[in-house]
This record gives structure tokens, C-alpha cells and sequence, in this order.
């Protein structure tokens, strides 16, 4: 394969490759890899820039591969300080909720380092406990609780950490931390608030008593929300509390009848476990119908592309044409489903 190989004969290459290494499925998305490779290669890209990309892919192939056993067991990241000692009443809470968790059949995935970390998984137990670690030269080495074991991925790049401790979870629980925790935290807000993430449950949990995290929703309101710069009441999908009982029942029951979703076309699918009765949807228009670019939230068939895929099929569903400006209040509507009558 030479470098000024025409277009034709490069896809030639590229196809007898994966040929020969037996790729079928998904085969389009790694040609796609591939042709970018490649690409980058033509265009004398810098060589520090190709140590990222390459470094940034091999990353992200090992953590899929540690993650993708435990595929269909519903996972909680939690967030919180290395710096927490573990007479700190912090630690004692973030062991209590991820024991709580782990007990009703959640995964507890961490940073795998020491502090808030630690009494996580250590509490998750073995089993239960998943770690994704940043390599750093003055840092401690991955928590002892489950670097012996085959439940943990190590990550040179903070952002391929990062994706990957935020793109498998169903729920995140913050505790009190430094530049880290923030950057954490603040990240799952923006992809909740822009859309790019799909709603999930979010707790900022406290010591009992604790003022931590009032405090920044202080500021939130008093700095952020009075000064324009994100929508009054953009922090209400986070639950802040120091109650840990509050941080198990909202992870747990953000999904008690919200399922899952799916966009065909504009119009938004809701996939539930039990169906809404037509007084509900009723109610569920009234007060959501600002929401809406056109038409109503209805009962609905699973649609053709749903079909096509084998999506879901079992489950009941509404859908609904969702201003998309406003995607940011979709958790509003999904715990309004999970409290309605039919949901009990």
C-alpha cells in the first residue's frame, strides 16, 4: 500500500483486510477507522498527535473489553476526593451507598484510586467494583481492593477516563472533592443540559449535616442562573441530599418505569414498563405540553425503525415531538412517568 495509492485500490486494500480478519459485523465503522488512520498518515500529521490518537483508540479498545461482560447489569459511577481519609464521616457514606447499591444488583464503577474511591468499591466488594485509573507520576497506585483483579482498566489520557467513567453508568453520585470531582460533575451537568447524554439520575451526597454541596448550589443560583448564563432550575434534575437511603431511592428509582429512549426521526420514544392510562396521558399533556414542537404526547406502536431493529418490542411506549431546545427538561417528564398510578 503506498501513499500515493488511488482511492479504488486503497478500498481494495482496506476490504481484503478485513477479509482476512474475519470482520462481518458493524464491518462499515472499521473501514471507517481504518480510512481515518490512514488519512491521518497522508496528511503528515505530527507525531505527537498520532501518539494521542493511537494511545486515545488503544484505550478505549481495553476499557470496552473490561466493560463489555457485565453489559446487562445496571452500573452507578461514583465520583468523590483521593484525598478523603477513611475516619472521615465522607468515607463512611460513600461506602454506605455503594454497599446499598451493590446489594441490589448495581455495579459500582470508580476511579480506582485511593480516598472517596476506595471506600467505594471496597464496599461494592470484588464482585461488584469496576476502576478505571489515570496513570499520573505523583499519585498513588490503583486502590488495592481491585487492582489484584480483572475488574479494572488503567488510562493515560484524562479524557478517555473520563468518557468511560461516565458512558456505561445509569446513575452518578458525587461526594465532596477538589478540581477533579468538580470537573466530573460538571461535565455529566453539560451533557445532561446540551442533550448529548440521555437523562439519567444524578446525586450530590453529603456528610450528614454537611453544607458542601448547598454551597455551590448557592452560587449556581446567586452567580450562573441569576447572571444568565444557564436557565433557572437547570440544577433540579440533581438531587442534592446527605441522606444516603435519598441517593439509593433516586438512583434506583429513576428507572422504576422509565426504560429507555429512542429518536425516529423528530419525534421522541419513550419506552416504559408499564403503559400510561388515557387519564395520564392526559395529565402527562397538560403539564408537559410546553415541551412539545407540535401535537401531544400518545400511546404508541413500536415504530418501523424500532421494528426494523428489534428494539425494545416488548415494552409499552409513548412518543412525542420533543422541542429539542428544550431537551434539557426531559427529566422532568421521565419522573413525572415513573410516579404516575400505573407505574406502582
Amino acid at each position: 500500500m503506498t501513499d500515493d495509492a488511488r482511492p479504488d485500490d486503497l478500498a481494495a486494500d482496506i476490504a481484503t483486510i478485513l477479509d482476512d480478519a474475519g470482520i462481518v459485523s458493524n464491518r462499515t465503522l472499521v473501514e471507517r477507522m481504518l480510512q481515518s488512520s490512514i488519512r491521518l498518515g497522508q496528511e503528515d500529521t505530527d507525531r505527537l498527535d498520532l501518539k494521542i490518537a493511537s494511545a486515545a483508540l488503544a484505550e478505549m479498545g481495553d476499557a470496552f473489553r473490561l466493560f463489555r461482560p457485565y453489559a446487562q447489569i445496571p452500573k452507578v459511577t461514583v465520583f468523590g476526593s483521593a484525598r478523603t481519609q477513611e475516619d472521615d464521616p465522607l468515607y463512611g457514606q460513600a461506602g454506605d451507598v455503594s454497599a446499598a447499591l451493590a446489594a441490589d444488583g448495581w455495579m459500582v464503577v470508580t476511579g480506582a484510586g485511593p480516598g472517596i474511591m476506595r471506600a467505594a468499591a471496597q464496599a461494592a466488594g470484588s464482585a461488584m467494583a469496576i476502576g478505571v485509573s489515570i496513570r499520573l507520576p505523583f499519585e498513588e497506585k490503583p486502590s488495592d481492593v481491585i487492582a489484584q483483579g480483572t475488574h479494572l482498566v488503567q488510562m493515560k489520557y484524562f479524557f478517555t477516563r473520563k468518557l468511560m467513567l461516565i458512558k456505561e453508568s445509569l446513575g452518578f453520585i458525587c461526594l465532596p472533592g477538589g478540581f477533579g470531582t468538580m470537573d466530573e460533575m460538571f461535565e455529566l451537568l453539560t451533557l445532561q443540559q446540551t442533550g448529548k447524554a440521555e437523562p439519567v439520575p444524578i446525586v450530590l451526597l453529603d456528610e450528614p449535616g454537611g453544607t458542601f454541596w448547598r454551597g455551590l448550589e448557592r452560587f449556581v443560583d446567586e452567580n450562573l442562573a441569576a447572571g444568565g448564563f444557564i436557565s433557572t432550575g437547570d440544577l433540579d434534575r440533581v438531587l442534592i441530599t446527605d441522606s444516603v437511603d435519598a441517593a439509593v431511592a433516586e438512583i434506583t428509582g429513576f428507572w422504576h418505569n422509565y426504560d429507555s429512549l429512542r429518536w425516529v426521526g423528530d419525534r421522541l420514544v419513550l419506552r416504559l414498563r408499564n403503559a400510561p392510562t388515557d387519564a395520564e396521558i392526559a395529565e402527562l399533556n397538560e403539564q408537559f405540553g410546553d415541551l412539545l414542537l407540535r401535537g401531544a404526547i400518545e400511546r404508541t406502536e413500536p415504530l418501523s425503525p424500532e421494528r426494523a431493529d428489534d428494539d425494545r418490542l416488548e415494552l409499552p411506549r409513548v412518543s412525542l415531538a420533543l422541542n429539542q431546545f428544550k431537551v434539557g427538561a426531559l427529566h422532568r417528564l421521565i419522573r413525572a412517568i415513573n410516579t404516575l398510578p400505573s407505574a406502582r
